[in-house]
């Protein structure tokens, strides 16, 4: 078992065209207790329908669908406009940089490979489910690190500069952006678990930003992680 368990269980939709994907999906997530797989869909249309009938707490989407693909179906779910924003994990078999840029820009708070092993999956599901976001740790510093780079529009906040935050919030933000969990961090800069999560929440006010992905986007982008690893 992966996490505390909630005494609600975590409402999940499975958005994929190929139905062993969603099938084996299903059997990984079905079989954890605080996890309930609450609907399907073969294509991104509708994924987006299904979603505003059931409000899940998380949808897993692939990129590749017909009628609508996965990162449009992200900014229909999670970006600004979304009436309802649901905590979206885009899943994919295709390790590309602009997939995991635009999803991010679209408002997705996980991107796994689908080549994932199933733990990382569940963990993704739980980490979304709490507001809380995760990258396949294969891709996470490489692509976070050319956001800086290649990323076309800045990311939320990326124009609050580095003396907004104290000290020990930009070690914390370092630490978020090569890829540390809450309980790493408590460990590296000798903090409780507790205190680590109090940091983050002054960051995401400070930044305006929602997740830890975020916050490690505006960490490359503002040197940070450059200018103190």
């Amino acid at each position: 078992m992966l996490g505390p368990v909630s005494s609600t269980p975590t409402r999940v939709m499975i958005a994929d065209d190929q139905d062993l994907v969603r099938a084996g999906f299903r059997l990984i997530l079905d079989a954890q207790e605080g996890i309930e797989v609450v609907g399907e869909a073969a294509d991104g249309l509708e994924c987006v329908e299904l979603a505003r009938v059931l409000r899940p707490d998380v949808c897993l989407v692939d990129v590749r669908m017909p009628k609508l693909d996965g990162l449009e179906v992200t900014r229909l779910l999670a970006g600004p406009g979304a009436t309802h924003p649901t905590h979206v994990v885009v899943v994919t078999s295709f390790d590309q940089d602009d997939y995991l840029n635009v999803a991010l820009r679209n408002g997705a708070c996980g991107f796994l490979l689908k080549d994932a092993a199933p733990a990382l999956l569940i963990e993704a599901v739980r980490a979304a489910a709490r507001g809380d976001a995760l990258v396949s740790p294969g891709v996470t510093v490489r692509l976070l690190k050319q956001l800086e780079e290649r990323m076309p529009a800045p990311v939320d906040g990326a124009g609050v500069p580095r003396s907004s935050l104290s000290a020990r919030e930009l070690e914390v933000a370092r630490l978020v952006a090569v890829g540390r969990t809450n309980q790493e961090i408590s460990d590296e800069l000798c903090l409780s678990l507790s205190t680590v999560k109090t940091h983050l929440g002054h960051i995401h006010h400070k930044l305006g930003v929602r997740n830890r992905v975020e916050v490690a986007a505006w960490a490359w982008a503002n040197g940070t992680v450059r200018t103190e690893r």
